[in-house]
């Protein structure tokens, strides 16, 4: 299994390194069975997240004819209003620090990241997979609608309104589509991943190894609806 973790400017850092680490981690359990790769949507660069002007390394392209997972994180900054994610043709005149995540965000409008997620998601090879606010890049270039998913409590009305079932849980599986929730969940979703496509054993072994114990629900769209609630 191969897992592309997408940069763009802002990113949240800890939403790539969490599931960056884990899953890595689930390479060397399984001697190479699992492998992950920093991408962008240009290609091989230096990417500057949102969080004290740290930078990570894309080492290659986006590539969505890539069999495995796509993995889009969300955007550190001023918290901002999570409802107002700007047009991008409009633009804005704030930027680095000083941005808000809603902005950061819907700056990805503007690049070729949406073509690509777009292009991965039609991939029946392909899974795409968010941390918190890569859930609303997702729903921004259209993918979400009609699929659950969640995403940082503060943008679960986001979901709603683009056309999203939006479900308050850690993690939420929705076949090709799987969403983590705030921040934190990247190792959660990691671990779930982990789990879902390797095995529970390779899962346990990395939740131990990085003294972690998830927690919350994993949510799956299965089994018969509640007849009230």
């Amino acid at each position: 299994m191969h897992a592309q973790i997408v940069l763009f400017e802002g990113f949240d850092p800890l939403d790539v390194i969490a599931p960056y680490e884990v899953l890595s981690a689930g390479g060397a359990a399984t001697e190479g069975a699992v492998t992950v790769e920093l991408v962008s949507a240009e290609g091989p660069r230096d990417v500057v997240g949102g969080v004290g002007g740290l930078a990570l390394r894309a080492t290659a392209r986006l590539d969505p004819d890539r069999a495995g997972l796509v993995l889009v994180p969300g955007a550190a900054g001023r918290i901002g209003d999570p409802a107002e994610v700007p047009d991008h043709e409009a633009g804005t005149t704030e930027s680095g620090p000083d941005a808000t995540i809603p902005e950061l965000l819907g700056r990805t409008l503007s690049t070729e990241l949406p073509a690509l997620l777009k292009a991965a998601a039609a991939n029946p090879d392909v899974t795409l997979t968010a941390v918190c606010g890569g859930s609303v890049v997702l729903a921004m270039a259209g993918l979400l609608e009609g699929r659950h998913a969640t995403t940082h409590h503060m943008g679960l009305d986001l979901l709603d309104a683009t056309g999203a079932h939006a479900v308050r849980a850690r993690v939420v599986d929705d076949g090709d589509l799987v969403t983590g929730a705030g921040v934190t969940s990247g190792l959660d979703l990691g671990l779930y991943l982990l789990e879902r496509e390797v095995g529970p054993q390779v899962a346990h072994a990395v939740e131990e190894l990085f003294a972690h114990e998830r927690r919350g629900t994993v949510w799956r769209n299965t089994g018969p609806r509640p007849a009230h609630f």
